[in-house]
């Protein structure tokens, strides 16, 4: 088929997110793009190789059988008329299509890591009190749950109360001010997996295991708020070899290799 018959399409999702489809001439759909920001824990408290603030999150995909026929780029050409002077960022599995494609389109590769899961029947959860009952002098836990999307840093979403939402949050603070944090986005309760983000601790507070400590507390509030979840997923940096040692701590288990693109739009 003719790659004049396939229009693209923007077909934003109900909550807004920019989307596009490659749509085919018998109305079915060839290729999908879409974007959504890196939420604030994503990058706060970064190590160097971090996201900028800003970034954009971009999903590329086309079918495996209408590839070749620029439909990527034509996708790709969509989202950057949408998104002028942005950075976008891509996570690709090593040797694949998309890793090809990024490096076709002038993607600059800025990181790699681990694809981890942590399942909580393999998780001993008198353990895990244990670990959050560790004093940790000068240091207070403290807990946010709610809707993430109107903030631009965890101390903003610390300002709102807690509420219903997606997303959970476990800090540790010191002088009043958050030094440590991990995130947990979840779903619909029929999706049994969740999405972590961090731990981070700045560097002035790290040695004193408080990385471990907010973990530990959030792997525990999120199944006591979310008993529907039976998996957590994460990323995990080859660069942060404190942070890869303490998911396998934790029980973490490796389940695949990650690549880090990014893009910085004219």
């Amino acid at each position: 088929m003719s790659e004049s018959v396939i229009d693209i399409v923007a077909a934003p999702d109900h909550l807004g997110t920019p989307r596009w489809h490659a749509v085919t001439s018998p109305g079915s759909v060839a290729g999908v793009a879409d974007l959504r920001p890196v939420m604030p824990f994503e990058y706060e408290l970064p190590p160097p190789t971090a996201p900028q603030p800003g970034t954009l999150a971009l999903n590329l995909c086309v079918q495996p059988q209408w590839r070749r026929r620029g439909i990527g780029s034509r996708l790709l050409a969509a989202v950057g008329a949408h998104a002028v002077g942005r950075r976008l960022m891509v996570e690709t599995a090593p040797d694949s299509a998309a890793q090809s494609f990024c490096e076709r389109h002038g993607f600059r590769r800025t990181g790699s890591g681990s694809h981890d899961l942590l399942t909580y029947c393999d998780v001993h959860h008198a353990w895990l009190g244990e670990l959050v009952d560790v004093e940790h002098p000068g240091y207070r836990l403290r807990h946010w749950t709610g809707d993430p999307t109107s903030a631009n840093s965890v101390e903003q979403l610390l300002r709102y109360p807690s509420r219903p939402g997606d997303a959970v949050v476990s800090t540790a603070e010191a002088d009043g001010g958050v030094v440590a944090y991990v995130a947990a986005m979840t779903g619909a309760p029929s999706q049994r997996r969740a999405r972590q983000y961090g731990p981070a601790v700045l560097v002035g507070h790290r040695g004193r295991r408080l990385g471990l400590w907010v973990n530990a507390a959030l792997l525990t509030r999120l199944r006591e708020i979310h008993p529907h979840v039976e998996e957590i997923e994460t990323r995990t940096a080859d660069e942060d070899s404190d942070l890869v040692a303490l998911r396998r701590h934790l029980g973490f288990r490796p389940l695949g290799r990650h690549l880090r693109y990014e893009l910085t739009l004219p």
